[in-house]
């Protein structure tokens, strides 16, 4: 039996790798799985979806000269439920955390600014208060770094001596 680009074939995993996994197809060929075509969603590890031995179908997408095959299982509709229940639905222990943190309303991770209690801003003027304290921060920066260096000024020569 030849394998045709466009299949759908059941198969073995035989080996998980870093990036991706080895199915050993029928007529003793083996295909692998990119890590970025076992699920629509983003796969850290691939033994979060996958393990060695467990059946498998993949869709054929390319065969090169060279006979290697490029397979995948996201684009086989069967394997929707397998891969809808690994993507934070039920997968292993932490994913919904992971899920949660990843979709977090609030991407902010900084200070929050401290004004008056009840006081709401609207972003320029968040963005105005910034650009005054930063300016401030910066002037105070640039004096100190002035004092240390003997009273020299960017205009032109030593304060001293004119």
């Amino acid at each position: 039996m030849s394998i045709a680009v466009g299949e759908i074939l059941e198969g073995k995993v035989t080996g998980l790798t870093k990036f991706g996994a080895f199915v050993s197809l029928p007529d003793d060929q083996v295909g692998m799985v990119h890590i970025s075509e076992v699920s629509t969603s983003f796969v850290k590890d691939i033994a979060d979806f996958l393990e060695r031995g467990q059946e498998v179908k993949v869709k054929v997408l390319s065969i090169d000269e060279n006979n290697k095959i490029s397979l995948s299982l996201k684009q086989v509709p069967e394997n929707e439920q397998l891969i809808r229940s690994h993507a934070g639905e039920g997968g292993k222990p932490g994913k919904e955390r992971a899920e949660k943190k990843r979709s977090a309303p609030n991407v902010w991770q900084g200070q929050k600014p401290k004004y008056e209690e009840g006081q709401e801003l609207t972003f320029e003027e968040m963005m105005s208060k910034f650009k005054a304290q930063s300016d401030d921060k910066l002037t105070d920066l640039k004096r100190a770094t002035e004092s240390k260096h003997g009273g020299f000024s960017r205009r032109g020569g030593n304060k001293r001596y004119g």
